[in-house]
């Protein structure tokens, strides 16, 4: 390795991008371009640093497996931080794989960490959270240790695990103090500010009341009957029933919920869950069916007792009702959810992400489009699409979405 690959990727681990490049923007064998497609990643340039990158991986010859894989988990980091996460997991587990064989361990871990954030964005918490138990991130630079702190607290906090949240980002805030890098201090510190914005909506019939995460779990945690809109479940304490895949009753129970203690008429809860305004003799037969069904799912929960012109839900014991609605009012609220987070989303990922069709997606996009809520960049293939900032009511939240392989790319 000679003195500007080696002064370079120095230059990279402080955080120093133009630094780096200063010393190989004029280098186009392999090891150079790497170290550009890294500095390109950390300048904002993605698209140009994928592309640097794959052209470093293509340069090293087949006897530089290292090298390579190297190359691969890098531009696996950059295609996370612009959210193409549709692309197949296996070109990167095959790169761990050498990664382990060669010894690497500190870009091995970076690997595996790459892989549990990208199952966080799918929200498939249960298999990010087994990943992670099984990563070891003792004796690692400080830097890739606080992003190990920093993907367990996003897990955390995603999990409703406030407490468990605040302790990982004690752990990455000593860290990158550490490390000294100051994109990665201000990485911890957008992390952290989550915790105090609004999370949810708690509605009642006379009031709403916005939430914060911990505020949300206290809740979810209380006795009371909760309605959640945001994970479409009814329960109450530990006793949860999903609703997910039942979207009539879903409905049911969230519109009894709502007018709690109230009851609803049988004309509104046709109108709501049926999404006819013309009920006929087939609709309240329909209606009848579907609150049987939901009397026997929340039968250990509460009661649904018809009225004179309606139905009403009623909590066993002293319990209230609440419905906890997303932070974001609309149907498209997880849509906008994804959005914020202040990257770029392409069609396909946003798709995978919110387990719908595409297509499904795309006619969405456009009414967030015409509504002034979203705005898309490209064309084509390239296309990618971010939310306005009047779309949340808040900042943009990312977490470790900064490149931190150059701290073990040194092209050894």
């Amino acid at each position: 390795m000679d003195s500007l690959i080696a002064a370079s990727a120095r230059a990279l681990a402080a955080g120093d991008a133009l630094g780096a490049l200063k010393r190989v923007a004029l280098r186009d064998d392999p090891p150079a371009l790497a170290l550009r497609g890294i500095a390109m990643a950390q300048l904002g340039e993605h698209p140009r640093a994928r592309e640097l990158l794959r052209r470093a991986a293509r340069g090293f010859g087949v006897h530089e497996e290292l090298a390579r894989a190297r190359c691969i988990v890098a531009e696996a980091e950059v295609a996370l931080a612009v959210r193409d996460i549709d692309s197949s997991p296996r070109a990167l587990a095959a790169a761990t794989v050498a990664l382990d064989a060669h010894g690497d361990r500190a870009n091995a871990l970076q690997a595996r960490l790459i892989a549990v954030r990208r199952l966080v964005l799918l929200g498939r918490l249960d298999q990010a959270d087994a990943a992670l138990v099984r990563l070891d991130a003792r004796g690692l630079p400080p830097a890739l240790a606080a992003v190990a702190a920093l993907t367990a607290a996003e897990l955390a906090l995603r999990s409703l695990h406030i407490e468990a949240a605040k302790a990982a980002l004690a752990r990455a805030h000593d860290a990158a103090t550490h490390a000294g890098v100051p994109a990665l201090l201000a990485e911890v510190a957008e992390a952290r500010s989550a915790l105090d914005r609004p999370a949810a909506r708690r509605v009642s019939a006379d009031r709403e009341q916005t939430l914060r995460l911990d505020e949300v779990a206290a809740l979810l945690a209380s006795d009371a009957l909760v309605i959640d809109a945001c994970r479409r479940r009814v329960g109450a304490g530990s006793a949860w029933k999903p609703l997910a895949r039942r979207a009539v009753l879903f409905a049911l129970a969230r519109t009894l919920a709502e007018a709690w203690p109230g009851d609803v008429s049988r004309e509104t809860l046709i109108a709501r869950v049926f999404n006819t305004r013309r009920p006929d003799d087939s609709h309240r037969a329909r209606l009848r069916v579907e609150i049987g069904r939901l009397r026997a799912l929340v039968a250990t929960l509460a009661h649904i007792d018809a009225t004179p012109r309606g139905f009403v839900i009623k909590p066993q014991g002293e319990r209230e009702v609440v419905v906890l609605e997303p932070p974001i009012a609309g149907g498209q609220a997880a849509l906008l959810a994804l959005l914020a987070d202040g990257e770029a989303w392409s069609t396909s990922s946003l798709a995978l992400a919110l387990g719908a069709s595409q297509r499904t997606v795309q006619r969405a996009l456009a009414g967030l489009e015409a509504a002034g809520h979203a705005r898309a960049i490209g064309q084509a293939r390239t296309r990618r699409w971010l939310s306005t900032p009047l779309a949340s009511g808040m900042e943009a939240t990312t977490i470790t979405t900064i490149l931190l392989l150059p701290a073990a790319l040194a092209m050894e």
